[in-house]
C-alpha cells in the first residue's frame, strides 16, 4: 500500500489539508483521511487537484493544428467563397489520407505527452481513421486502433477508446466521399472492431471501450440503432458519443431530411441517457437544451475548437439551469490545455451576454459564486461521467489521478481555496500544473513528462516525413 499525504487538496467536500491518500497495488484510492496526521507518508506540497478528463479528442488532427489558418483558398482550404467548418474539413480530409499507423502512433504520443503535462489525466479518443488510405482494411483491422492505445500506455493517461462507425456522407443515406473512405464501416465489420478491443482490455484499468456514432448526417438510423443494440449485449454500461449539430447547415439538412432538429431527433429516436455523451450540441432550441438537460447526458464542450471553426456558442446559462452536466474536450487540439477550454466556456458567454461571470447564473446560489472553481467542480464530474471510468474526484474507489498545482508561482500565490481555482483558470498562461499522477504513477514532474524527449524526437521526424 503506498501512503501520499498531501498539504492542501480538492476533495468532493471542499479543500482540505493534510489530506492522507492510502493507494492499492491496482492504482486506485483506497482511504482518504483528512485529519492532520502525516505518519511518516510521503508529504507532497502545493495544491492537488482531481486530474481533468478530456472527453473529446481526434489525436491525428494535433498534427494539423495552425495549417488551416489562410483565408480564402489557400491552406485554410476555401474554394473563393467563405472559409467554414466544411472547407476545414476538406484540408482534414487531405491531411489524414496520408497517415500510416506508425504517423498516428507519433502524433498520439506527442498529443497525451501534452496533454498530461497541462493537467488532463484521462481522454475519451474519438476515433474514426480505420482503413489503409485506400479505403481497405489492415489485415489486423484493430492496427490504427492499437495505435492509440499503444500511445496511452506508453505516456500513462488513462484511454476511453471510442471506435467511430461511420456509415454514410450525409443525412439520409447520402454516399460517402473519397475523404471519407478511411473511416467507412459495416455495422457488422464495426461492431465487431469494438469487441475486439473490449475483449482485450477488459481487465485494464486505466482503458475502457465505447462507441461513437460519428452523427446523424454519417450513421443513418437503422445503423445508429442496431450499433447501441449491438453494444448493449457487450456492455450496458459503455458510454456512447455523439457529434450533434455543431454547424446551422447541419441543422438546416437535418431539418430538411426529417423535419427535426438535430438534438430534437436523437431525443425521440434514441435512448439517450446518463451513459450518453452529445458533443457541441451548439445549436438548440430552449425545448431540445431542456430536453437533453433533462436525460443526464452529457453535453461535450470544446470550446477553442468550436471558436476555431466557428460553429458558435453553446447555451450554458439556461443548460447549466436545467441541471444539465457538461464535460470539457480538446477536440481538434489547437489548444491542450483543461483552463483554457474552461475559461473560453466562460468568454464566448460574457462576449454574447456582455456582462462578467455569466456562467453561475445558471446555477442554484449564484450570489458570491466562484466561476472558475464552478466550472471546474463541473467539468470533472461531467468528464468523469462522459469516460465511463472511476475519476474526476480525490476520494475512495476512484483512480488516483492526482495534478499538483504549484501554489508559490506568482499568479497563485497567497490564494487558497476557490480563489486559488479562479486563478488557475483564469489569471494568465503560464504552466502552473507542476506534478502528475496516474492511476498511482507519477507521470509529470516538475512540469516535464518523464519521457518527453523521446516522444518529442520521434513526432519531430514524424512530421518531417508528412511536411516532405
Amino acid at each position: 500500500m503506498n501512503t501520499l499525504n498531501l498539504a492542501s487538496a480538492l476533495l468532493p467536500s471542499g479543500w482540505a489539508r493534510n489530506v492522507r491518500l492510502e493507494l492499492d497495488a491496482s492504482g486506485n484510492i483506497a482511504a482518504v483521511t483528512a485529519d492532520g496526521r502525516t505518519n511518516g507518508a510521503l508529504r507532497i506540497d502545493g495544491a492537488v487537484l482531481p486530474g481533468m478528463p478530456n472527453l473529446h479528442s481526434h489525436a491525428f488532427q494535433r498534427a494539423m493544428a495552425g495549417l488551416t489558418e489562410t483565408a480564402g483558398g489557400g491552406a485554410g482550404g476555401g474554394s473563393g467563397g467563405e472559409d467554414s467548418f466544411w472547407s476545414w474539413r476538406e484540408v482534414m480530409y487531405r491531411f489524414v489520407a496520408r497517415l500510416t499507423p506508425d504517423d498516428l502512433h507519433a502524433i498520439a504520443r506527442q498529443l497525451y505527452c501534452e496533454m498530461l503535462e497541462a493537467g488532463f489525466t484521462a481522454v475519451a479518443e474519438f476515433h474514426y481513421l480505420h482503413h489503409d488510405p485506400d479505403g481497405q482494411p489492415y489485415a489486423d483491422r484493430a492496427e490504427m486502433s492499437r495505435a492509440v492505445i499503444r500511445a496511452a500506455q506508453e505516456t500513462g493517461i488513462g484511454l476511453t477508446l471510442l471506435p467511430v462507425l461511420y456509415v454514410a456522407g450525409g443525412f439520409g443515406g447520402k454516399p460517402a466521399g473519397e475523404g471519407q473512405r478511411r473511416f467507412l464501416n459495416s455495422v457488422d465489420d464495426y461492431l465487431r472492431l469494438v469487441e475486439t478491443l473490449a475483449g482485450a482490455h477488459r481487465e485494464d484499468p486505466q482503458l475502457r471501450v465505447g462507441i461513437a456514432p460519428h452523427s446523424l448526417r454519417a450513421v443513418p438510423p437503422e445503423a445508429l440503432r442496431d450499433a447501441v443494440v449491438g453494444l448493449q449485449g457487450m456492455d450496458p454500461d459503455a458510454p456512447i458519443h455523439i457529434h450533434i449539430a455543431e454547424q446551422t447547415k447541419e441543422v438546416e439538412d437535418c431539418l430538411a431530411w426529417s423535419a427535426l432538429r438535430p438534438v430534437d431527433w436523437l431525443l425521440q429516436h434514441a435512448p439517450v441517457g446518463p451513459r450518453w455523451c452529445l458533443v457541441h450540441a451548439t445549436h438548440m432550441t430552449t425545448g431540445e437544451t431542456t430536453g437533453l438537460a433533462a436525460t443526464g447526458a452529457v453535453a461535450g464542450l470544446c470550446p477553442t475548437t468550436e471558436a476555431n471553426l466557428g460553429d458558435g456558442v453553446f447555451p450554458l446559462v439556461s443548460f447549466l439551469g436545467a441541471s444539465g452536466r457538461f464535460g470539457v474536450g480538446s477536440d481538434s487540439h489547437i489548444s491542450v490545455s483543461p483552463v483554457e477550454e474552461l475559461r473560453w466556456l466562460e468568454y464566448g458567454q460574457r462576449l454574447v451576454a456582455r456582462r462578467r461571470n455569466v456562467a453561475p447564473q445558471g446555477w442554484a446560489g449564484a450570489a458570491g459564486a466562484a466561476t472558475g472553481a464552478g466550472l471546474h467542480g463541473r467539468a470533472l464530474l461531467g468528464g468523469a461521467q462522459a469516460c465511463a471510468r472511476p475519476i474526476g474526484a480525490i476520494g475512495q474507489g476512484r483512480r488516483a489521478d492526482l495534478v499538483v498545482v504549484d501554489a508559490e508561482h506568482p499568479l497563485l500565490v497567497g490564494r487558497e481555496g476557490e480563489r486559488l481555482v479562479d486563478s488557475y483558470v483564469f489569471a494568465g498562461n503560464a504552466p502552473l500544473v507542476r506534478d502528475v499522477m496516474v492511476g498511482g504513477e507519477w507521470v509529470v514532474r516538475d512540469g516535464r513528462h518523464r519521457d518527453a524527449e523521446r516522444i518529442a524526437a520521434a513526432y519531430r521526424a514524424t512530421m518531417k516525413r508528412l511536411a516532405g
